[in-house]
């Protein structure tokens, strides 16, 4: 693919400077002009090099963070100026400029910039082509061409040089933008304009850059030492060839590293710059073979897709020295420091494109553990507790609240792990020693960290600390904390082997056993923490538009006593640890999470687009993508200049792989359940798997599976369909939904049991003085006992004790049972007999989506045990945290005990209630009216069951 731009100037240059980057992981150089007028910012940039300077508090306390560390903007060895008579060329006169391309290409990886300058009787075609060597991390090249296009002679005046003088940008009001030296960073000797030695003052990194050059005249090879004045004559061109390297370590010596500099320049000379380009489109070959995604029908997203996946590439460190920063390799935004997006975001994306990569990270992750250790203890903990944002291993976080609180980074740097290690472990496997280390030490922490609490039954509670939701800090329980510190101790309990004693991994296991986690019976909700349902709503309709993000326009403490989220971050957990929960949870709190989200954070939407799309909601999931994917392409909050988002382009390659494609690999088990959007048509993508490179092809119609020649045997899951592929196997299965299963509600719809219960509500209603009446009925219509209780409690502006409620509760079933007793095959509705005859003929199953305990009993009285076979083997857990109507629980349950996927189901409903809940589930409805509820949501509606017939419902599934 090929990324161009024509526009440049002001804001347009500001932001080219970071779209058309280039970068090996290692050396970073921002996409700025070789020429320094009309920059915006000229930056160059190595993973990991950085300076440190002290942090200044008005108030200051044990254990907060010491310095600041940030990365370095380093001596520009970008710089080539040129002058036509005398006259500099540059885009600042933009009259002067005829035509002008900036192309990045994702292929080549490389940039190329084409300018036609007119200068009155000079005009010129200048051709500028640039890389930065993935093969050879500390090398770059540029050639530099320039055509006499005017009709005389020009004399031409050439510099190419390392500037030295090249500094960073500091920060203003916005800490999320720049440096905060108050000092000189770099101490350089430049013994000559190409070559020069420099050392950082307080965290003694050492550098040695070299440049070196071919240079061609017409035909003729000429000598360059860095300047040239020359006649070039009309229609003549002239080519400069510059070679460059830059090497560093810590406390390296100057002779060694200057040679080493000096040696990989010479290599990359002799080499030449054709050749160079060659290994580097080899190199993007090889990774394009797994990383390409195609969409056909949106190629705006398939560009943004390889953009973003570009950028990251170029992000990475491959060497084990550093991690991938917030803003790539392309700024100093957020200071260049690693952050958990890294194990988050770009570990998934890396663990199933380019597992090196990944490996790499979370080899710096184990190399910095020493760090860790000591920051534990500083903390007054055991074991190892991983900095929320550094470079070297320090905590650089100056404000504890949303940096050393988020003590989750440990969780999540193991999951990545785990999660890496259930992918490749017995092909590309990470050293058993450092994953053992790893588990053990987090393991540690989060033990010494939390407590079992009297108050919570001897739960395992984990207090003050803040979730990946930044605008809810130093809170109790913080649901996501605690489910990943329960996942990092089942993990480390497994994988720490001989660096954990027995008896510690017990009381590792009783941890995770009793780790608290917060719920809400009443709503079936996962609070974000103990405090959050007692917050107050933010004012979201009086906030001006212009006030986003909060942060900047609020105080912490005013953001921090509401309920208003800077990311999902319980929506984030249900997406991580999705195998630990049902799809109506995560539907109830997706729904319920989703008015409170602000989006502030660039990490949110990728999350919020993946959860619609488990959640059936693809249109939205759909624009919640389209924020996410082409973040940085159209700018979209405004800040493009000051780095791309690189968690952000991970994100838009899940939401397409984990949201779309309904990829889930938790617990190593490997499964999709694809819904591409309605506007897509066909997604294809792949993945490296278990030594094996899966490509996956997906239309409205079919989902494909297959395995490339070279590829080992792999074990996966097509929604609820286990199968296995062979080297060079192909599987197809068809995605468009055939009726499977009816999934029916019991009173109204099988049997009318209505006057029952009207009866035993009305004997309980007497018994106590209430008034009960069948307006007061209607509203029992379809929900629970419990909730039919509590309506007629509030119609009698009465409040019982939870005692006298449970036994009224209990008193009005018995006698419901009782009366049960008197049902037979006459009271089976008409038309309902025949539909389960039909159902079961053809094979279709046949399931009760009922919230009542008795419907079991009452399918037998009315003698039609045979059509219900499955729910009656697999009756509704009440325990397991199920919610009724309007809630989808109880079709889902149905559906999953048919052993049917859900959208293969259709229910039958006769309540307004039971129709939200089966739409709600994802579920075809089938309304009923005879009660006299509002059904019109369904899908097709009926008078009454003596007009239901199967071959009517199958229309519905085309």
């Amino acid at each position: 693919m090929k990324f161009s731009t024509e526009k440049f100037g002001g804001n347009e240059t500001q932001r080219n400077e970071t779209l058309f980057t280039l970068g090996n992981g290692n050396l970073g150089f921002r996409g700025d002009t070789e020429e320094k007028a009309g920059t915006f910012h000229k930056g160059t940039y190595i993973n990991g090099f950085y300076e440190s300077e002290s942090i200044l508090y008005g108030e200051s306390a044990y254990g907060y963070a010491k310095n600041h560390e940030t990365i370095v903007n380093l001596p520009d060895p970008k710089r080539i100026e040129l002058t036509l008579d005398s006259i500099p060329f540059n885009l600042e006169d933009t009259g002067k400029i005829k035509k002008y391309l900036l192309t990045l290409d994702t292929q080549k990886g490389s940039l190329e910039r084409i300018t036609e300058w007119n200068g009155g009787s000079r005009s010129i075609f200048l051709r500028s082509e640039r890389l930065v060597s993935f093969p050879h991390e500390d090398t770059a090249a540029i050639r530099y061409s320039v055509t006499n296009t005017s009709s005389k002679d020009v004399q031409v005046g050439l510099k190419s040089f390392i500037d030295v003088e090249a500094k960073n940008i500091l920060a203003k009001d916005d800490p999320r933008i720049g440096a905060k030296f108050r000092h000189e960073v770099l101490q350089v000797r430049q013994e000559n304009p190409q070559a020069f030695f420099a050392r950082t003052v307080n965290s003694s990194l050492s550098l040695a850059g070299t440049c070196s050059h071919k240079f061609f005249l017409g035909n003729q090879s000429l000598d360059f030492d860095g300047e040239k004045n020359f006649c070039l004559k009309s229609g003549e061109t002239f080519v400069l060839e510059k070679y460059i390297s830059y090497v560093w370590q810590k406390d390296g010596d100057a002779l060694s590293l200057k040679q080493m500099s000096s040696d990989s320049c010479k290599k990359a000379l002799e080499l030449g710059f054709d050749r160079l380009l060659d290994e580097q489109k080899n190199f993007l070959a090889e990774f394009w073979k797994v990383a390409l995604v195609q969409i056909e029908g949106d190629r705006a997203s398939e560009e943004a897709l390889e953009f973003n996946l570009f950028h990251l590439l170029q992000s990475a460190s491959r060497n084990g020295r550093a991690s991938i920063a917030a803003k790539g390799l392309s700024s100093e935004g957020y200071e260049g420091h690693f952050f958990w997006d890294s194990e988050s975001y770009a570990c998934p994306l890396f663990t199933y494109t380019f597992p090196l990569v990944a490996k790499s990270l979370l080899e710096y992750r184990a190399r910095i553990l020493p760090k860790a250790l000591e920051r534990a203890s500083v903390m007054n903990l055991k074991g190892a507790l991983f900095p929320w944002r550094t470079i070297s291993g320090e905590e650089t976080s100056a404000y504890f609240p949303a940096g050393t609180a988020q003590y989750h980074i440990d969780a999540d740097i193991i999951f990545a792990l785990n999660k890496y290690l259930n992918a490749h472990e017995d092909d590309l496997g990470f050293e058993k020693k450092d994953v053992e280390e790893l588990c053990a030490q987090t393991a540690r922490m989060w033990l010494s960290l939390g407590h079992f609490s009297k108050s919570k039954d001897g739960a395992f509670c984990i207090e003050d600390v803040t979730g990946p939701d930044e605008y809810t800090a130093i809170v109790n329980n913080n649901a996501f904390t605690n489910l990943m510190a329960r996942e990092n101790l089942e993990i480390a309990i497994k994988r720490s082997g001989d660096k954990a004693s027995e008896e510690e991994k017990n009381e590792w296991k009783l941890a995770a056993k009793k780790m608290y986690i917060p719920y809400d019976d009443e709503t079936g909700i996962i609070p974000q923490d103990d405090s959050f349902m007692d917050k107050a709503d933010w004012d979201f309709k009086n906030t001006p538009k212009e006030n986003y993000p909060l942060l900047l326009h609020y105080h912490p403490l005013v953001i921090y006593r509401h309920r208003v989220l800077k990311q999902p971050d319980l929506v984030l957990a249900q997406f991580v640890l999705g195998g630990r929960f049902t799809l109506a949870e995560k539907i109830r709190n997706f729904n319920f999470y989703e008015k409170y989200t602000t989006g502030d954070s660039s990490l949110s939407h990728c999350i919020m687009s993946i959860m619609a799309s488990v959640c059936g909601e693809r249109e939205k999931a759909l624009e919640y993508f389209n924020k996410t994917a082409r973040m940085d392409i159209d700018d979209v909050n405004g800040n493009s200049r000051d780095g791309i988002h690189t968690a952000c382009m991970a994100g838009s390659w899940m939401s397409v792989v984990y949201g779309f494609a309904g990829f889930s690999d938790y617990g190593g088990k490997f499964s999709f359940n694809p819904q591409i959007p309605s506007s897509w048509k066909k997604l294809k993508f792949s993945l490296a798997l278990k030594g094996s490179i899966l490509d996956v092809t997906l239309t409205h119609d079919a989902a494909e599976y297959s395995l490339r020649k070279e590829s080992a045997g792999l074990s996966l899951r097509h929604r609820n369909v286990e199968f296995t592929l062979g080297a060079g196997e192909k599987k197809t299965f068809g995605l468009a939904p055939k009726l499977k299963a009816l999934l029916f509600d019991l009173d109204g719809v099988i049997t009318n049991t209505a006057e029952l219960h009207y009866r035993a509500w009305k004997e309980m209603a007497d018994r106590e003085g209430l008034i009960f009446n069948q307006e007061i009925n209607k509203r029992l219509l379809g929900i629970s006992r419990e909730a039919s209780l509590a309506v007629i409690l509030e119609a009698n502006k009465v409040v019982w004790c939870k005692e006298k409620r449970e036994k009224a509760c209990y008193e009005k079933n018995e006698r419901y049972k009782e009366l049960i007793s008197s049902l037979g095959k006459d009271d089976i509705l008409p038309g309902i007999e025949n539909l389960l005859k039909e159902a079961y003929d053809q094979g279709i199953m046949c399931a009760l989506a009922s919230s009542s305990k008795n419907a079991p009993a009452i399918i037998k009285v009315l003698g039609l045990e045979k059509y219900f076979e499955c729910s009656l083997s697999k009756p509704l857990d009440f325990s397991a945290g199920i919610k009724a109507k309007p809630q989808p629980d109880i079709f889902l349950n149905a559906a999953e005990s048919a052993g049917v996927w859900y959208t293969d189901c259709l229910g039958i409903e006769d309540a307004r209630s039971g129709v939200c809940a089966i739409k709600s589930a994802g579920i075809k409805a089938c309304g009923l009216k005879s009660s006299g509820d509002d059904v019109s949501a369904a899908d097709i509606i009926f008078d009454s069951t003596k007009d239901l017939s199967l071959e009517k419902l199958k229309k519905l599934f085309g």
